[in-house]
């Protein structure tokens, strides 16, 4: 922290300006105060002198909507920008974002003031890294924004401060004809080798970064800077100092092959299982970091009481800069291949015809920020962009032009700084999630058809906000809204838009959204039913538990059990008295008793009234007995008991098998009782429209006729993983099991007609397999990840995983995958997170 400069501004919208914190090479980071709240903010102002650029405009604003999507966690929240001013001051103008301030280093600050971290930090500083990188990644994007200067070590955890590639370059300039010049801070081997930057890539930088962390030093360093490029594309880096329990990770991070490199969440799981925040609870710096930070902290909080600018703060001493070290990579020309315009993923674009001569350099007003252990940013050479209206021509040539030979295109690195001319004519895109540029005319998108295994770009994401509870419920209503149902009420997401539609207090703790024709959402509260608009959510009509069942005043809270069309199954019970019988002569009389009575009940939730109600046999104490739909077919149903909640007389007279029991979809009416093979009270079974009832025995599958219980057939599985409830569709049944696979089967023979791994890790319960409307997509959903294959032919389409949003402060996400299906579209929910996929 420094004191202002005389041209520094000395306000942002509603922020005062206190100090400096720290620059970057496109921006100056201020510590302010808000004027509303006085709490301390930092603002983040582009370099005046790169600010007049329209392509630095679109790239900044960009990689802060980047920055806003991936609010939570390790990313702080953005609290404004020039958008948000409304004093009419001429700062409006600025370009300039606002985040909370955390006390904290640079991981470049850190290792200059005491060293390598210790092994603990650098597993608790990789996790949360990668778990950001896990949530970037699922969109397909890349986040290219990883550098020892972007990273900070506050006292919590660590915290991404940089969102695309300006706001982590190791130098930006603004040159002549509108030019912007851009040195990135590591290179890949896919990168030297001209190809186009992909998730894989984010991970060799992780690698290279916490190399550093562990070490002081970068691997591929060390060896003439001429030969830079050789060894980041050739040379298997030295990772002998690196502890031992890191360096196998580091290492795969490092491959020279990107499909060799393992994805940010297996990263993430591999360093801190128990999330990064579990981990670093307690503390997780060292004493001196810990102290360093404290101390910022204090010193920033005098200044914002104070109110007025800070005198200057002396930096920690640093070690003494050398004339030249090889402690992070020095690259020189590379001119060999020129990298290619990237759509898909965020990258700088470049015109694919680059013509002129060297352009005289414009000294920046802003000195080099030195690199990592203490080496000077030197300037590469630069080659002019010549300035060309939009839209930039797609179409490559197929060999260089006469006028781009060897020295054509120079990417110059001084401590793995690449560099990248973007000039007036160029785009400056975001692609993959990272948001749109703001041409007038953007060129047409050539993204191609989706990798294999990387999942399609998601329509919208959707965050329930960190405020609130996470839902506890989710469902689909006419394929128009997600709604959400929660402690503190029902909320509802636009299908189209992934925007909040509305909320609506009474259906605090509700379940079982459904559509009750086509004007109305009913929802099942624990005080009664709910029927809201779907426009604005407000409350319609309204049935108390009391008034669902005439005759049954004091009805329990109803439990769903299931539903088909409008209508809706659910159990209930009341408490009656049972007089004692009158006493025989001489005798006295008995105690009246209080006895419980279950029943299911079938409710039109169009019309508002109930069908039918049958008698249950009661559960354990006075609450309504849970029972699982198992099938509905045209003249019945079929039900279970959850196994928790049979009376004790139950649990004996089953004698460990499952009761399936029928009745009459009409009338209510009981219509058998039945036991099936050995198939358990909580093992998994299914039900279809031709009388057939799919069961898991033991580790197999097995068919029954119903109500017969004569077996059909039986597919044998493996020894300890029994199977988990499958889909019936056509005449194919799609099965999964704790062994982590997925399969079809045919529903009358049980010829399995394919079986496939979803490379998850083996866990306690099998994947919950869910069909897209259309049938021609099969997803597994659970704990670790969400995979999607090809129904009919079982052919791997892709696997999204994301590590969730996680609190530094709180504990870890673990909650597992959902997925709900509409039209076109699979969401995807992890907690508080949803993301619309999709799907064919």
């Amino acid at each position: 922290m420094e004191a202002l400069r005389q041209d520094d501004p000395r306000r942002f919208g509603p922020y005062t300006v206190l100090a400096r914190l720290r620059g970057t090479a496109s921006s100056v980071q201020y510590l302010a105060r808000d004027t509303a709240s006085e709490d301390a903010v930092v603002i983040t102002a582009a370099r005046p002198e790169l600010a007049a650029l329209p392509a630095f405009r679109r790239r900044f604003q960009a990689e802060a909507r980047t920055a806003d999507r991936l609010t939570g966690g390790w990313v702080q929240p953005q609290l404004g920008g020039p958008d948000d001013s409304s004093d009419g001051s001429p700062d409006e103008e600025l370009l300039w974002t606002a985040s909370p301030y955390v006390p904290a280093l640079t991981l470049a600050e850190a290792i200059e003031l005491t060293g390598p971290l210790p092994e603990r930090a650098v597993r608790i500083l990789g996790a949360g890294l990668a778990e950001t990188l896990s949530r970037v990644h699922a969109t397909g994007a890349v986040l290219q924004g990883l550098a020892p200067r972007t990273v900070l070590l506050a006292g919590d955890g660590p915290r991404l401060t940089a969102f695309g590639p300006l706001g982590a370059a190791a130098d930006a300039e603004a040159r002549p004809g509108g030019q912007l010049s851009v040195r990135l801070g590591y290179l890949t081997p896919e990168q030297v080798e001209g190809e186009e930057p992909g998730p894989a890539s984010d991970l060799f930088v992780l690698g290279l970064l916490l190399a550093y962390a562990a070490t002081g030093t970068t691997p591929l360093a060390d060896g003439p800077a001429a030969e830079g490029a050789e060894r980041i594309a050739r040379t298997a880096p030295e990772l002998g100092a690196v502890p031992e329990e890191l360096r196998g990770l580091i290492a795969r991070c490092l491959e020279k092959d990107p499909a060799d490199r393992p994805s940010a969440g297996a990263v993430a799981a591999e360093l801190a299982l128990e999330g990064a925040a579990g981990l670093a609870k307690g503390g997780w710096l060292p004493e001196a970091l810990a102290a360093a930070v404290a101390e910022q902290g204090v010193r920033v909080r005098e200044t914002v009481t104070a109110g007025a600018p800070a005198d200057a703060v002396p930096a920690p001493a640093l070690a003494p800069a050398p004339v030249l070290d090889t402690r992070t990579t020095q690259l020189g020309d590379i001119g060999r291949h020129v990298p290619r315009t990237d759509r898909p993923t965020t990258q700088l674009s470049v015109p694919p015809q680059l013509t002129g001569r060297p352009a005289t350099p414009t000294p920046s007003s802003a000195p080099a920020p030195a690199l990592p252990g203490g080496v000077p940013s030197v300037p590469p050479p630069i080659v002019p962009v010549a300035p060309r209206p939009l839209p930039i021509p797609t179409n490559r040539a197929a060999a260089p032009s006469p006028a781009v030979d060897r020295r054509g295109l120079l990417i110059g690195l001084a401590a793995g700084a690449a560099g990248l001319v973007v000039g007036g004519g160029g785009v400056l895109a975001l692609g993959g999630g990272g948001g749109d540029t703001d041409d007038p005319e953007p060129a047409p998108s050539h993204s191609g058809p989706t990798v294999a295994g990387l999942p399609p770009q998601p329509r919208w994401v959707y965050t329930h906000p960190a405020a609130e509870p996470a839902p506890l419920t989710a469902a689909v209503w006419n394929e128009r809204l997600l709604v959400l149902t929660g402690k503190n009420g029902a909320t509802a997401v636009d299908l189209r838009t992934g925007h909040r539609a509305w909320q609506n207090a009474d259906a605090a703790d509700a379940e079982a959204a459904l559509p009750a024709g086509k004007d109305l959402c009913f929802v099942a509260a624990p005080t009664g039913f709910l029927w809201l608009s779907p426009k604005d959510g407000k409350t319609v009509h309204r049935a108390e538990h009391a008034a669902l069942s005439p005759g049954m005043p004091k009805l329990s809270a109803p439990e769903f059990v299931g539903t088909s069309g409008q209508v809706i199954w659910f159990t209930g019970s009341e408490t009656v008295t049972v007089k004692a019988p009158p006493p025989k002569k001489g005798k006295k009389r008995g105690k009246d008793k209080q006895v419980v009575k279950a029943y299911l009940f079938a409710y039109d939730i169009v019309r508002r009234e109930q069908l039918w109600r049958t008698p249950v046999p009661a559960g354990r104490g006075t609450a309504a007995p849970v029972h699982r739909l198992i099938a509905v077919r045209q003249d019945d149903l079929v039900v279970r008991q959850s196994p928790a909640t049979l009376a004790p007389g139950d649990v004996r007279a089953a004698k460990g098998k499952a009761v399936f029991r029928s009745f009459d979809r009409r009338t209510g009416k009981a219509l058998w009782s039945k036991q099936f093979g050995t198939v358990a009270p909580d093992a998994a079974a299914m039900g279809d429209d031709r009388g057939l009832l799919y069961a898991a025995v033991g580790d197999d599958l097995q068919a029954f006729e119903t109500p017969s219980g004569k077996p059909k057939w039986t597919l044998n599985g493996t020894g300890g993983t029994p199977y988990g409830t499958p889909v019936v569709t056509g005449t194919v049944l799609h099965t999964t099991n704790r062994n982590q696979e997925v399969g079809a089967v045919e529903r009358q023979t049980g010829r399995l007609r394919w079986r496939r791994s979803t490379e998850a890790a083996i866990s306690t319960a099998a994947p919950a397999v869910t069909l897209s409307t259309t049938g021609r997509t099969l997803l597994a959903a659970d704990g670790s990840q969400v995979t999607a294959f090809g129904a009919e032919d079982g052919r791997r389409l892709w696997k999204f995983q994301d590590i969730g949003t996680q609190d530094p402060k709180g504990p870890t996400v673990t909650a597992p995958y959902r997925v709900l299906t509409a039209g076109r579209t699979a969401v995807v929910q992890r907690d508080r997170i949803f993301y619309a996929f999709p799907v064919a």
